[in-house]
Order: structure tokens, then sequence, then C-alpha cells
């Protein structure tokens, strides 16, 4: 891991680090932020997953969770959204390739060699992070539009190894909806069985662990009803008795604007999980 940015931030340090990723098979960027009580001792973690186009910069330079991770004492470990680089397999569209990994474990050529983002976040990323920092293996885990997508899909298919999970503006339900249809297709080949597995919705039918989800939705998002549908996935609790806090926020946008409009929430919620 080499430190290549190095900031002061609420006591605490907001660092970026580089690595050589075997997962992924290119140079990944993280994003670190440890809080002050990390200089005393471990501390927990929360992984947030980026959306479509963005890299690690984009939630640690607008979502201002510095603040609320160094009030309740959580590290926050923000990776780019996809991996990137000369020879990784890329495409013109913003909605597929390079910053559109969709956090799947792509099966189809060119794909497979290097947009395996499913794996690095849940076994590479905590491993090399647990290993290198001074924090405990308490993990939650959160995320905006596509990585919303990310967070919740990661945390259902993983029983017990998060206290927490959370949302802004998650593709619910990517075999529905346009977004996801492109992805899935060009990742996981045309069988739709298979996109199952990376569906929020359809995992909610099947999990054992029902850990509580907070998603939060906002009502002037521009892909609100073509690319995110949350009464998909409120339908989807409700039938299953799946604990769902959905908060439908009137006049927020898709941007970083709502996202840090209510991220002190979000960061209040990990919080409580992971102190018990």
């Amino acid at each position: 891991m080499e430190r290549i940015e190095h900031h002061a931030s609420f006591d605490g340090w907001q660092d970026v680090y580089q690595h050589e990723s075997t997962t992924l098979g290119c140079t990944m960027k993280v994003g670190v932020y440890l809080p002050p009580q990390a200089q005393h001792g471990k501390v927990p973690v929360l992984y947030w997953l980026s959306g479509l186009t963005c890299t690690e910069q984009n939630f640690i330079t607008k979502a201002a969770v510095q603040r609320y991770a160094a009030e309740h004492g959580i590290a926050v470990v923000a990776p780019d959204s996809s991996a990137r680089g000369e020879g990784v397999a890329d495409d013109p569209a913003y909605d597929l390739g390079q910053g559109a990994g969709f956090y799947v474990n792509a099966t189809q050529e060119p794909w497979a060699a290097n947009h395996r983002m499913y794996d690095y976040v849940v076994q590479e990323l905590p491993a090399l992070i647990e290993a290198h920092f001074p924090v405990t293996a308490e993990r939650s885990i959160s995320g905006h539009s596509m990585g919303g997508h990310g967070a919740l899909v990661i945390a259902l298919r993983n029983p017990g190894r998060y206290r927490s999970v959370s949302a802004f503006s998650p593709i619910v339900a990517p075999t529905q909806v346009p977004w996801g249809h492109k992805a899935f297709e060009a990742y996981l080949g045309s069988d739709r069985e298979v996109w199952k597995q990376y569906d929020t919705v359809e995992l909610i039918r099947t999990v054992q662990e029902r850990l509580p989800l907070l998603v939060d939705q906002g009502l002037g998002d521009e892909f609100l009803e073509s690319q995110l549908q949350p009464d998909l996935l409120r339908k989807a609790c409700d039938e299953t008795g799946h604990p769902l806090t959905l908060n439908l926020r009137p006049g927020y946008d898709h941007s970083y604007y709502f996202i840090a409009s209510f991220i002190g929430e979000h960061m209040a919620h990990h919080a409580s999980a992971l102190k018990r």
C-alpha cells in the first residue's frame, strides 16, 4: 500500500493509497480516512462503494463524511469504482467498462480478466485494510447508485460479514432496468437466471439473514423512474418481512448535494450497529 495523498481532516487523516490488485490485475486507488481514535487503538470500518463514472475521489471530497467518521470513531474506506488502466477492457459509453464495474465478477470476454469488483470488495480489499491499518474486523458497507446496488448485494450475499448496510439512490433491481440489462448482458452473458445473484430485489426473497436496510432516495432524481425504482424494493421487503427504512426525500436529486445532506444519518446508523 503506497500512500499518494495525505490530508489532515477533523483531527484525523484523509489519505489515498494505491496498490497492485491481484484480483483485478491493475493498480487500484483507495481513499482511507482514519479518525483521531485510530491513534489510540483499532476502529471499525465503513466501506463505501461509489457510482457510475466515479473514482475514489468523489466521496472523500464531496460527501463531508470525515466529520461524522471522526465523531463516531469509524474508519472509512472508499475504493475506485472499477478496474482501470492500460490493458483493462473498456467501452466508449459511460455505463460500461472502466468506471462501470457494477460490483460483479464478470464471466464474459473481454471483461473477465479485470472486472471482478465483487471479489475485490468482499475479499482482497478488506484483507489489505485489516493487515495495514489500525482497524478491527467489524465492517459496515454503504454506497450510491451503482455503488448502492453493490453495497446491498454484497451485504445480502455475505451473512455475518457486515454489521449494517445502507444506500443512497441504489439500483435495486438491475435485472429490470436498462443500466442493468446492458451491464449484465456484457459482463455475465445472456442467462438471466445468473443475473439474479446480483439483484437486491431477487436476493431479498431468498436470504436468511434479515439485515435491516437503510435507503435514501431523492424524489427529484432524474433516474428515479427509469433506473432506480425503489418501490420494487419496498414491495419485495413487504412481501418477505425484510426490515427496510426507505426515506423518500422531496426535491433532492442524484448528486452529492443529496448524499452530503443525509450522510450524517447514515453514519449514525452504522455507528450504532458497529458499536453494539
